[in-house]
């Protein structure tokens, strides 16, 4: 069974994507162990209560920059695949080298655009519109020690409309967010990828 450890920071729609894909068979052999969150209150948690899944809240005002090391402490040996569905702390130090390859990310844009510090929600989306982009989407990619720097596995486009608003392309992409992430995650498991000199190679 491959294991699969979330991430989660607000109201889990594409943590929602992944419990869909592994209820409807889509993700085959595969196993939604925990649920972590990094703040209280959130619906992503309302999620897993209603579907039986495991879950752990390292409120980041308490655990702050060790928020990284207790996901290690708890996932060491436990989880195949660590995904970031909509998780908003930075992840750091061993947790990186001990899951490398291991660990993806959804990001809603086209990677490396309207990415990095700063750069994340709504935000996003706002700084796509006001430059007038054309074209914009999400990127699935593996997690390294900068933040959205690392190989990118997967994209997925969408148009941009003239008379769009933030939040209308936010809704827009969101739809492709929870096609990409199980997706990625279903190649993951059926060891469909592999990383060569920094870039991804999807394997027929």
């Amino acid at each position: 069974m491959f294991k699969i450890a979330v991430l989660a920071s607000g109201g889990g729609t594409d943590f929602q994507s992944i419990i869909d894909g592994v209820e409807s068979g889509y993700l085959e052999n595969c196993r939604i162990e925990i649920l972590i969150t990094d703040r209280a209150g959130i619906y992503a948690l309302e999620r897993a209560k209603k579907h039986g899944i495991k879950y752990k809240v390292f409120d980041r005002k308490v655990y702050g920059d060790k928020i990284s090391d207790e996901i290690l402490k708890l996932l060491y040996n436990k989880a195949d695949l660590i995904v970031c569905a909509g998780w908003l702390s930075i992840l750091k130090g061993k947790l990186i080298s001990e899951f490398e390859n291991r660990i993806i990310n959804i990001h809603p844009s086209l990677i490396p655009s309207f990415c990095g510090d700063g750069m994340y929600g709504i935000k996003v989306h706002e700084a796509a519109i006001k430059k007038g982009v054309k074209v914009s989407g999400c990127t699935v990619h593996f997690v390294d020690t900068g933040t959205d720097s690392g190989p990118i596995i997967f994209q997925k486009s969408v148009p941009v409309y003239f008379e769009d608003t933030a939040y209308e392309l936010q809704k827009r992409i969101l739809k492709e967010e929870h096609i990409a992430l199980p997706k990625v995650i279903r190649l993951i498991s059926q060891n469909k990828i592999s990383v060569k000199q920094g870039r991804v190679q999807i394997c027929k």
